[in-house]
Parts: structure tokens; sequence; C-alpha cells
């Protein structure tokens, strides 16, 4: 059984954080409701919004205010691919988006993250380009 997990908070231009070791994750989502992730959860992805991610490990609780971006649990822990590190003033705020809005950001947001994996395989090509 997993007793700890590895958080990684990536940007399309660089790595924000890579933890081994902890024992919980925190975030909130794009439906309203907050999440709480441990060892052994199951595998997810979901839409995070402008908030503080929570997190503990050995040396203790931890905050750090991102940016609205993808969240993915798998096998080996959670993955955040967000655009970057949150003003103050913004992680307290949450906007109203429409539904739209909020999938073509999600969309764009993980084809990137995808994208700029180093060794990933992943080729979009033009699917997706062609009009009807």
């Amino acid at each position: 059984m997993i007793k700890s997990l590895r958080l990684t908070v990536l940007t399309p231009a660089k790595t924000l954080l890579d933890v081994e070791g902890v024992a919980w994750v925190q975030a909130r989502l794009a439906d309203g409701g907050g999440i709480g992730i441990y060892p052994g959860h199951a595998p997810l992805l979901a839409e995070s919004v402008t908030a503080p991610l929570r997190y503990a490990d050995e040396s203790g609780e931890h905050a750090l205010g991102l940016e609205a971006g993808i969240l993915q649990v798998g096998r080996d822990g959670v993955a955040i691919f967000t655009s970057g590190l949150a003003q103050t003033s913004e992680v307290s705020e949450t906007s109203e988006v429409s539904e739209d809005t909020r999938f073509d950001r999600l969309a764009r947001t993980l084809l990137t993250a995808m994208q700029s994996q180093p060794g990933g395989v992943w080729d979009a090509g033009d699917e997706g380009d062609e009009e009807e």
C-alpha cells in the first residue's frame, strides 16, 4: 500500500514544485468544492481554480497560491498543470466564468502541459482543426 504521495506542480516553462513523501493534498475545484487527496486515491482529472494548494510532508503543512489549472491524480501521486503562481489578491477571489470558457481553458492548459513534457510522445496533429 502506498504510504505517501509525490506532488508535482508544473507550468509550461518550469517545475514549480516536486515533493516526495507528501501525506495529503487539498485543492479547490472549478465545481465550487474542495478535494482532499490521500495515498491510494482513485485516479482523477479535474479543473482547479485560482486558490491555495495545501499539502503536508514530513516538514509540516504548506500552502502555495496557484493559478487555475488541471489537477491529475495518478498511481504515483498528484500533478498540477498551471500557468503559474497566483497573485496574493487573486487567491481569495473566485470569479464566475462560463462553462465554455472554463472548458476551453482546461483543454488549452492540458494540451500545453502534455506537449511540454520531456520525452513525451504526444502529438495532437491537426485533430479538431477541420471545419464542417
